[in-house]
């Protein structure tokens, strides 16, 4: 069996969660005997490909001169989106322009040229290489051979669709966050309209949580029957942790890791820490990540007078994710909405307990952590303190924990991913 996949990002050139979980998921369909063809914007030669032939959208040429090619623009219709949207400033940092106007592409636009060369970040020509990607992956529908097509989130949908119409092969696309776990009720309507477009014209939607599933079957009105929950899996190289240096201080250290949008919760990580600067002042705190509230939660924590006990590090990866958790005595999640949070299972994995959001997809997976509602910061302050300061109740969540995120694993999640191929196919 082969696959088309369509992502946006691949280790090691990644700026959250997609990534990471595109990686994971096909290094287990790999171990499931599933061979992929993974398409990004554009490669840098440094990905592992161990398990996939990764293909880069920037090397592959629009060739006018076929008239197939010709036929087939006159399909693509949603190539007519909105140009004049910028969802993304930064890196996953979402933004809302109060004043839209909505364009369309013509020949005369670089999406039309002959090549094109995706930059494979969030700019400010987001939608401009979403729709090139599409025209890219109409092309490689027609070239490659696959029994079907696989594409991961809203920016991949477009080339999705436009792949299954070249092509003929069935249509998984794969929801890890929706335009409501982003933006709350105050969403992008561009965005949710390409989302609804992909899981429409979809043979079959995976979702990385039941609390994503509902959201899909509720807000977009997808047929229930086609929408199936496979959770996400980590697989963290726990061997590195080993020589990872302890902390040079004797305090405790509560950590969160993740964007500092208002999806993450960040403003609750500050009344939780101020809680508990009041009971205890020998506790420090790390928030890790960058996003659009980050000077916001900076200036909120001075306005409370705590930031001399905060630590802001900015976005991390790889080995510096790995020194903060051998650091670190707590992990923090307090999601306003969460699709699923493969930050936990890699905090527990490196033996450091938990607290997360009921509010998350994750929770539907652990027995092992301690779950709160994202709002309840008295409830959230309690587990921080219990956790730092009796040791038999972290002995626990270490012990059993660690040992429940083993059986987490991409193969297994990757096998019920083959399952939903062979339904598709047949």
């Amino acid at each position: 069996m082969k696959t088309l996949m369509f992502g946006w990002e691949f280790p090691p050139h990644i700026t959250g969660g997609l990534g990471t979980a595109s990686f994971g998921l096909t290094q287990g369909l790999f171990e499931n005997d599933v061979d992929i063809i993974f398409v990004v914007p554009r490669a840098y030669g440094d990905e592992d490909q161990s398990a996939i032939k990764l293909v880069s959208a920037s090397d592959i040429r629009l060739p006018f001169e076929d008239v197939r090619f010709q036929e087939m623009l006159e399909k693509i219709e949603y190539i007519e989106i909105g140009s004049n949207i910028i969802p993304y400033v930064n890196p996953e940092l979402f933004v809302k322009e109060e004043k839209r106007t909505t364009t369309t592409y013509n020949e005369s636009s670089n999406v039309f040229s002959e090549y094109y060369n995706f930059s494979g970040k969030y700019g400010i020509n987001l939608l401009e290489e979403v729709s090139r990607y599409a025209l890219i992956a109409s092309i490689l529908g027609k070239e490659k051979e696959f029994d079907l097509i696989h594409a991961h989130d809203w920016l991949c949908y477009p080339a999705g669709v436009a792949a299954k119409i070249s092509s003929g092969k069935p249509l998984v696309v794969h929801m890890h966050a929706t335009e409501f776990d982003r933006s709350g009720e105050n969403i992008n309507t561009d965005v949710f309209g390409i989302e609804k477009y992909g899981m429409e014209n979809a043979d079959m939607v995976i979702t990385v949580s039941n609390l994503t599933r509902n959201i899909v079957i509720e807000k977009y009105g997808i047929d229930p029957k086609k929408v199936v929950t496979v959770h996400n899996a980590v697989d963290f190289p726990i061997q590195e942790l080993e020589s990872m240096p302890k902390k040079p201080f004797n305090e405790k250290l509560v950590t969160f890791l993740g964007r500092i949008t208002f999806q993450k919760g960040p403003e609750y990580f500050v009344e939780v820490a101020k809680k508990l600067l009041e009971k205890d002042d020998n506790i420090r705190f790390v928030m890790a990540g960058s996003g659009d509230l980050m000077h916001k939660i900076i200036k909120y924590a001075a306005s409370l007078h705590i930031t001399d006990k905060f630590h802001f590090t900015g976005f991390l990866k790889g080995p510096e994710i790995n020194r903060l958790f051998a650091m670190s005595d707590v992990f923090v999640m307090p999601s306003v909405s969460e699709p699923f949070g493969i930050v936990p299972l890699e905090a527990m994995q490196s033996s450091v307990p938990v607290v997360i959001s009921k509010q998350s997809g994750v929770a539907e997976v652990l027995e092992h952590a301690v779950k709160v509602d994202f709002w309840d910061v008295d409830g959230m302050a309690d587990a921080i303190y219990g956790l730092c300061h009796y040791d038999s109740l972290s002995k626990v969540f270490k012990a059993y924990g660690k040992e429940e995120v083993g059986n987490l694993k991409w193969k297994r999640a990757a096998k019920k991913v083959k399952k939903i191929y062979e339904q598709v196919i047949q």
